[in-house]
């Protein structure tokens, strides 16, 4: 309890703002959050998680997020008159190895990101995106599928 409240969001900041990607994974992990190897994280990525529970964002082996983007794990109505009847929501985002998203994209509570899945920028994703999918637009819309092909030519390169 004393971690969630005092350290959580000391890690959280100092790795918003810190120059390298791989201290900001590192800060990130000793936030409490599930983070793969060779996960690059862009600058200011931002997790709205204030009341959920530590591990609810799982984020898989050689995954890319750009800049600014935002992981809404936990949200409410705050004050407002409005928030007895719609009640706090807490659910786990998980983003599968070899996905990538991009700069500014929202990742809403509850959503799987496929194993080598791409969200365009400034992509609001608010469900489930399959494996090898593109993905863009507000709310995010498949745009094509990734073919065998790509695939292969993309396992070729890591063996490099």
């Amino acid at each position: 309890m004393i971690f969630q409240i005092l350290f959580k969001p000391l890690f959280k900041l100092f790795a918003k703002h810190f120059p390298s990607y791989q201290v900001r994974c590192f800060l990130f992990k000793m936030a409490g959050y599930k983070i793969g190897y060779q996960v690059f994280i862009g600058e200011e990525l931002i997790i709205r998680d204030e009341r959920a529970d530590k591990g609810m964002v799982k984020i898989g082996d050689r995954v890319a997020i750009a800049d600014r983007v935002t992981l809404i794990v936990s949200s409410n109505a705050n004050f407002s008159k409005i928030r007895p009847s719609m009640g706090d929501v807490h659910r786990s985002i998980e983003i599968s190895e070899d996905a990538w998203l991009g700069a500014g994209s929202i990742i809403f509570p509850g959503v799987k990101i496929g194993m080598g899945s791409v969200v365009g920028a400034g992509s609001v994703v608010t469900e489930d995106v399959p494996n090898f999918t593109v993905v863009a637009g507000n709310p995010a819309r498949r745009l094509r599928t990734l073919d065998r092909m790509e695939r292969y030519r993309e396992e070729k390169i890591d063996e490099l």
